[in-house]
């Protein structure tokens, strides 16, 4: 009986010490909540896999840079301290899987978003982040029909491309003096876009487009396409796509004997299609880059220099613009004093604000003001610089 007394007595103590345990866990939890930092997602969304992969890793690297820069810096929100995460989708340069990678974010509660890469893909997606009340910057889809919807929560930190393609038009007039222009269009939205616009602008300036070939943005063959061009002996062969394609293309004019000049817009303007055509194919080739010359921005060089040494590869195109991306949606939380969209929307809509891609302020529409477009050469296996429009005078 004594024996059993103890046994009692001895449960009844530890029941009571659980007890006593459970209720200091729950104070320290309390207090360790009080203290633990708010998470605040940032969603990114671009082409993860296929031939573009390279674009959507650049930008996605872009973002992740500039969270790991945000947090080195302790940021707070209405006092409290904040820990920003990226959340990444790839939506394969797919308009279908571009959708439901949006309502993904948008289920996963993200804050913000930057994307999509493709103007394709940004545009269907743009509708299901107005709806849920989610900020989306671009930046790299140019079609102006993104902005354009009316969607307050649309915005871009790079040219459209009206300006891009006017720019084009005047240098490929201006500067090369083409008379009889060739046109290739792979029909995706921006292409379309693109080539409409510098048709357009090469007109008023009185060159002749001698034909109008289309493709699609998977094409590697455009052996027989280009067979109809060598005939009619063109002054210029404008092509609006990427660089997957543009590399096969410009071997195969190459093979083909045929020394037309070949000048694309931002899509082309990548290390990989150096790579892609050799260096000796793609010498003295175009293309342009919304923004103005890199070598001219302050902080660029820098931001290359931390990029390559982050993730031991080139920039390929926007990491930049997804950098301030970032960056401007942390900023607009910031001032707003909440993570909430709803809160934070109309300072993003007043943004004035100098990264490393220069100054971005927003239009009523969600486009850059006074955008610059730069067009690069190959030279010597590098783009180089040739000429840089500024503001108004890109259009």
């Amino acid at each position: 009986m004594n024996r059993l007394f103890v046994l009692g007595c001895t449960v009844v103590m530890l029941l009571a010490g659980c007890g006593k345990e459970s209720e200091a866990d729950k104070a320290s939890a309390r207090v360790a909540a009080k203290d633990a930092p708010l998470v605040i997602r940032i969603g990114h969304a671009g082409q993860l896999t296929g031939p573009q992969a390279h674009l959507g890793k650049d930008n996605e690297h872009g973002v992740e840079l500039a969270i790991e820069a945000l947090n080195a810096e302790h940021r707070t929100l209405g006092g409290k301290p904040v820990r920003f995460e990226m959340i990444s989708e790839d939506d394969a340069a797919s308009p279908q899987q571009a959708t439901v990678v949006a309502q993904r974010l948008v289920d996963a509660d993200v804050a913000g978003v930057v994307g999509h890469w493709n103007s394709g893909t940004t545009i269907p997606a743009s509708a299901i982040y107005a709806k849920a009340g989610i900020a989306q910057i671009s930046p790299s889809a140019t079609n102006p029909a993104y902005t354009h919807q009316g969607f307050k929560t649309a915005f871009r930190d790079i040219a459209n491309d009206t300006i891009q393609s006017q720019a084009l038009g005047r240098f490929a007039s201006e500067t090369l003096g083409a008379k009889r222009i060739v046109l290739i269009d792979d029909r995706s939205a921006a292409s379309q876009g693109q080539v409409d616009e510098f048709e357009r602008t090469v007109k008023t300036q009185g060159a002749t487009i001698v034909a109008h070939e289309y493709t699609n943005d998977h094409a590697v063959d455009f052996r027989g396409i280009l067979t109809g061009i060598k005939k009619l002996t063109p002054d210029l062969v404008f092509y609006a796509g990427m660089d997957a394609q543009a590399g096969p293309l410009l071997k195969q004019m190459h093979g083909l004997g045929i020394k037309t000049p070949l000048l694309g817009a931002d899509g082309m303007r990548t290390p990989a299609l150096i790579s892609l055509a050799g260096p000796e194919v793609a010498e003295g080739t175009y293309a342009s880059s919304p923004g103005a010359q890199k070598e001219n921005l302050p902080d660029y060089a820098d931001f290359e220099r931390r990029f390559r040494a982050r993730f031991n590869t080139p920039i390929q195109l926007y990491a930049p613009n997804s950098y301030d991306a970032t960056m401007m949606l942390a900023n607009a939380m910031q001032a707003a004093g909440s993570a909430k969209p709803a809160d934070y929307l109309p300072k993003l809509a007043q943004t004035d604000y100098t990264g490393v891609t220069g100054r971005i302020r927003f239009d009523p529409l969600g486009d850059l003001r006074n955008s610059a477009i730069t067009v690069y050469q190959v030279q010597g296996g590098v783009w180089h610089p040739v000429k840089t429009f500024h503001g108004a005078d890109a259009n």
